[in-house]
């Protein structure tokens, strides 16, 4: 992502904000993980969105009109010990030259410095909630102005939040942002291809998914979320993530995985034999999920609802179902009881984008929105039949199947930026063969 890229989204969203007005954004912190041991860090999603860096301990502070410069960022000195320990830092020089910042501030100063951006701005805007400690931190740099008042300091008066302006600019994704994710797309489909190919009865979950870690890592790439490797009846935990249990000759393997790049998310599912062979059954439910997939890409264009893809998967997979006779009663009367949740119970797509749930609202006031060209989202039926299913037939029991790609909404309609991983029967059947 270029230093252009990020300016041109400071200089949109400063436009919202409006001359007279501030936007505050803190940057994520590091977490303990235990004891001595932190998370990896990953940062803010909309701090990175705007800058580009990615280091704890961080405020981006925009003021549109400011002569002295629109852009500061306060960050970590730099410091040799520290660096030594736990890794290089910009500081306030590679702020400026390396990330764009019109000017930069010690973090450790901040409270001797912002409080006078703060005083007479007349709004704040902010991601109130999001982090207590640093919502609390502001109404303090607040009240020191507020205490002054009678020297006729001024306090902003109206406290806005950030969401609404920043997550709809997200949605929407620029050119070099599709390239990060197609990227991303095609790490994750190598990814999955290496798994199908090393699959067979009697490994582990656990060492499925290390085939993951290892394309990830080989393509410097991370995980975007943690993957889901469950066979046979873990197929069914639709959040499953222990990936510890023996691959069994004549299950299926629900793997649920992708990678990020620079922090944009690829989000594939697949589900296949462990064997490498379907069973009829297996096959038929398959054949049904791929089908309402098709249906629900289908309606992926400019001028669709959001809902559109949902409800065109729904009525395949509905119909599918009084088929196979696991339903009984008629299309519209079923759909409208919503009678296909006891079996698919989830949507059938997300935004998709630097969040794997990306930024972005569904619904604008009560209608669905409308599908644009730029937005990204997942397309993802499944079926999922618990062992044990009261009035089911035995032969569907313990089989969990979702299909999952990631679609572009082009101006003439869409483009799958996962295509690349085959999803019919007989092309997955082949590629575990080979």
């Amino acid at each position: 992502m270029t230093p252009t890229e990020f300016k041109r989204r400071r200089n949109q969203l400063m436009k919202m904000v409006g001359k007279g007005n501030i936007a505050i954004l803190s940057s994520a912190s590091e977490q303990t993980r235990n004891r001595d041991v932190d998370y990896i860090f990953r940062q803010d999603s909309d701090f990175l969105y705007l800058t580009g860096f990615n280091e704890p301990d961080a405020v981006l502070v925009l003021i549109p009109g400011r002569k002295h410069g629109e852009y500061i960022l306060f960050c970590r000195e730099k410091d040799p010990e520290q660096e030594t320990w736990h890794g290089r830092r910009a500081g306030q020089q590679g702020a400026i030259e390396d990330f764009a910042a019109d000017d930069s501030f010690p973090i450790d100063d901040i409270d001797d410095i912002l409080p006078g951006m703060l005083e007479g701005r007349q709004k704040v805007f902010h991601f109130m909630g999001r982090y207590a400690d640093f919502d609390q931190q502001l109404m303090v740099w607040v009240n020191q102005i507020k205490a002054r008042s009678r020297s006729g300091a001024h306090v902003p008066y109206e406290y806005v939040s950030l969401d609404h302006l920043l997550h709809d600019m997200r949605l929407y994704k620029s050119r070099s942002e599709i390239s990060l994710m197609k990227k991303a797309a095609k790490i994750s489909v190598a990814a999955h291809k290496r798994a199908m190919q090393q699959c067979k009865p009697g490994k582990y979950e656990y060492s499925i998914e290390a085939e993951y870690n290892h394309e990830f890592c080989l393509n410097n790439a991370q995980h975007a979320y943690p993957p889901i490797v469950g066979s046979g009846e873990n197929g069914c935990i639709l959040h499953y993530t222990e990936n510890s249990d023996q691959l069994k000759d004549g299950d299926l393997l629900l793997i649920d995985a992708g990678c990020e790049v620079q922090g944009y998310a690829s989000d594939i599912t697949r589900t296949f034999p462990v064997n490498g062979h379907f069973s009829p059954a297996q096959r038929e439910l398959y054949e049904l999920v791929l089908q309402a997939q098709k249906a629900a890409i289908n309606k992926v264009k400019p001028g669709n609802h959001w809902n559109d893809p949902h409800n065109a998967a729904v009525r395949v997979i509905t119909k599918g179902l009084i088929e196979l006779k696991l339903l009984k009663g008629t299309l519209a009367k079923l759909i409208k009881d919503q009678a296909y949740k006891r079996f698919y119970m989830h949507r059938t797509g997300h935004w998709l984008g630097l969040d794997v749930h990306d930024v972005g609202d569904y619904k604008l006031g009560e209608q669905w929105r409308v599908l644009e060209p730029g937005m990204v989202l997942t397309v993802e039926p499944g079926l999922y039949i618990p062992a044990n299913s009261k009035g089911v037939n035995r032969k569907w029991w313990g089989i969990g199947i979702r299909i999952e790609d990631d679609v572009l909404v082009t101006v003439k309609g869409h483009e799958v930026l996962s295509a690349g991983l085959p999803s019919s029967v007989d092309e997955v059947e082949a590629l575990m063969a080979g």
